[in-house]
């Protein structure tokens, strides 16, 4: 346990620090949201074409890897609209199950690479991608639906624009690009020039992570913000072993799909609440202490799937 903990302490310091720069004002909000841009849009990118256009595809279990993430998800999915039916409007509205929804079976793919990263190398971060290639359209698709038939203030989203937009996501591209690679090849020069921009994404990331945490943001609902937390950093990760275990599946692929699972929801889950009606405030709060929670749960996770 104290390997684990040395090993993952520099994520959460890094955190901090980023916390720290943009509450003091010493790099201006302004300037977190350009590095958050180049880090989704470039950084990113090129880390995941650099780690697939090399990586050794057949030595993974990638069938067994995604129906574990993928079975995890859906049964999530599927407790909460179950639960959403026997609670009332009262209690918990449309627009707040949706951010309960989000905070639950989204997860942080800058985080997850930022830890994966160091802990696994190239094995850990080409899992990473494939559950990026797979994980990413499946909930941005499904949380596009929820938020639609749920929040107040819908958005009409036809299927052919959902998959524009799912398509349009530099991740997936990402995923696609390092598969050709890896299948026809490029210049040494090329890779190497993908591979110094691809190597300078994961600090920033982590950096950036730290600026979103909003801590003087009161939470109005302790209650949906304790459900919020728990079932993302507790359940779904409980819930990814008991699949493994069902499965199969073991080694790192079980391990990197116990990190997915741990780790807080994606950031841009916010900006979808708010973009499409959903219970935006309560959505910054499961955010935020998604990511103080995790300074806890996240090695007690990377713990267990490595003694299991």
């Amino acid at each position: 346990m104290i390997e684990t903990l040395t090993a993952i302490a520099p994520v959460f310091l890094i955190i901090v620090i980023g916390y720290v720069f943009c509450r003091t004002n010493l790099v201006r909000e302004s300037v977190w949201s350009a590095i958050e841009h180049i880090c989704f849009y470039l950084l990113f990118p090129f880390l995941i074409v650099r780690t697939l256009g090399r990586a050794d595809l057949t030595s993974v279990p990638v069938l067994d890897f995604l129906t574990v993430l993928v079975v995890a998800i859906a049964g999530m999915s599927l407790l909460l609209l179950m639960l959403r039916n026997f609670v009332s409007e009262e209690d918990l509205t449309g627009p707040t199950f949706t951010s309960l929804f989000q905070g639950a079976t989204r997860f942080h793919g800058f985080m997850a690479l930022a830890v994966i990263a160091p802990l696994y190398g190239d094995d850990g971060i080409t899992l990473t991608a494939i559950a990026l290639s797979v994980m990413v359209p499946l909930l941005n698709a499904v949380s596009v639906i929820v938020l639609s038939v749920y929040a107040t203030e819908q958005q009409s989203y036809s299927l052919s624009s959902l998959f524009l937009r799912v398509l349009k996501n530099p991740l997936i591209i990402a995923c696609g690009v390092g598969l050709i690679v890896n299948f026809v090849g490029v210049p040494n020069v090329l890779f190497n020039t993908i591979e110094i921009i691809g190597s300078g994404g994961l600090g920033l990331a982590l950096l950036c992570v730290g600026a979103g945490l909003r801590l003087n943001h009161a939470a109005q609902h302790k209650l949906l913000l304790s459900a919020g937390v728990l079932i993302r950093l507790l359940g779904m990760p409980s819930l990814i072993i008991f699949m493994s275990w069902i499965v199969g599946l073991d080694g790192l692929p079980r391990t990197v799909a116990i990190i997915a699972g741990a780790v807080p929801t994606a950031a841009s889950a916010y900006v979808m609440a708010r973009k499409m009606g959903g219970d935006a405030e309560l959505m910054s709060n499961i955010l935020t202490f998604q990511v103080l929670g995790s300074f806890i749960t996240l090695p007690v996770f990377i713990y267990l799937a490595e003694a299991l």
